[in-house]
């Protein structure tokens, strides 16, 4: 036996890179349509890719949301998700800049108030991923983003109105802003009694798995409110096991997990497709919330599926899933005081 060299005697060890921060992850995202076709394995060009699409709102897709893509396969439901397309540019009556009803809805900058008791805050405009439905595609958040002057407006309104109990954290994504910016916002909002819950609605823990790190979870396991994280995930393939590792960081940290769905034409408009989705949700500790029909806003009709077939769908994942695995069909109207059921 040959013993061991001295500490002080053996060659040093090559320190391990560290691994990328999550804002590296967000730099280095794939933002040419071409890129994106190449890296799977398809053509530079596809019907239907549309230059005209990418300038009006640009593509943006991490790469490691890329990685569970399926090489090869130009109808990817992952892929359908951020490519643009010449369908984008139709003129569709029906759909207009504002879907939702945000603009009638603004009680401040980058505050909306729709619903009793809440208030939602348009935390910033940006977002680790650009989705083709996106219902706040074409909103002004350079005019409308609530973390500028440090929250300021957006604690002042929520503090002068007591019936506000829950705040909701929304964008863009919130969670594409440093903790220290989010921490600012929750120790302001400590100081006021009447909010009891806190929300926040991001796609990063699903698209970018790597913003889940040590300073968001302490800065979530140390608020003082109960937080419900709502993701977006429309696809069982856009969990690996990448996002179940941050899902489960987040519910250690004490988040009570939801996911929001849109039912998306050539996306997951099959009974399969959706009870696939549920039961993989599931499987990372996530119950299902919403299956919200699409909001048509304009760029997005080519993702449409009509009341009839949607209702279809919802009472087969009904008829197939466990009560707590079928999400609420719903749409969303302006003026209404909550989510209008099909």
């Amino acid at each position: 036996m040959i013993p061991a060299a001295p500490a002080s005697m053996q060659p040093p060890q090559p320190e391990r890179p560290a691994p990328p921060r999550w804002q590296a992850l967000w730099r280095d995202a794939v933002r040419d349509p071409r890129e994106l076709l190449e890296l799977l394995g398809l053509s530079g060009t596809l019907p239907g890719l549309s230059d005209a699409a990418a300038a009006q709102f640009p593509l943006r897709v991490p790469r490691g949301f890329v990685a569970r893509m399926r090489p090869g396969d130009a109808r990817d439901p992952l892929l359908r998700q951020v490519l643009p397309l010449d369908a984008e540019m139709r003129p569709s009556p029906g759909f207009s800049l504002d879907a939702v009803g945000d603009g009638a809805a603004r009680a401040g900058s980058g505050v909306i108030r729709k619903y009793q008791g809440r208030a939602l805050l348009v935390s910033t405009g940006s977002c680790a991923i650009n989705c083709r439905y996106c219902f706040r595609r074409h909103f002004p958040y350079a005019e409308e983003a609530a973390a500028a002057a440090g929250w300021r407006e957006a604690l002042e309104l929520i503090r002068a109105d007591p019936g506000i109990d829950e705040v909701i954290l929304s964008g863009g994504d919130p969670w594409s802003l440093a903790t220290h910016k989010l921490a600012e916002f929750t120790d302001a909002l400590a100081g006021i009694a009447h909010v009891r819950r806190l929300r926040v609605h991001t796609r990063l823990p699903v698209v970018l798995p790597e913003r889940v790190d040590a300073d968001l979870l302490a800065w979530l396991s140390a608020l003082p409110w109960p937080v419900a994280v709502v993701l977006h995930a429309n696809h069982a393939n856009e969990f690996d096991a990448t996002v179940d590792a941050a899902l489960g960081k987040l519910r250690h940290a004490g988040a009570t997990l939801l996911n929001q769905a849109v039912l998306l034409k050539g996306v997951n408009d099959s009974v399969e497709a959706l009870c696939a989705l549920g039961e993989r949700g599931y499987q990372a500790g996530v119950l299902p919330y919403y299956l919200h029909q699409l909001d048509r806003v304009q760029g997005a009709a080519h993702f449409e599926i009509d009341d009839a077939t949607a209702r279809q769908l919802h009472a087969g994942i009904a008829a197939r899933l466990s009560g707590y695995l079928v999400p609420r069909l719903v749409r969303e109207v302006a003026g209404d005081p909550g989510k209008r059921p099909l």
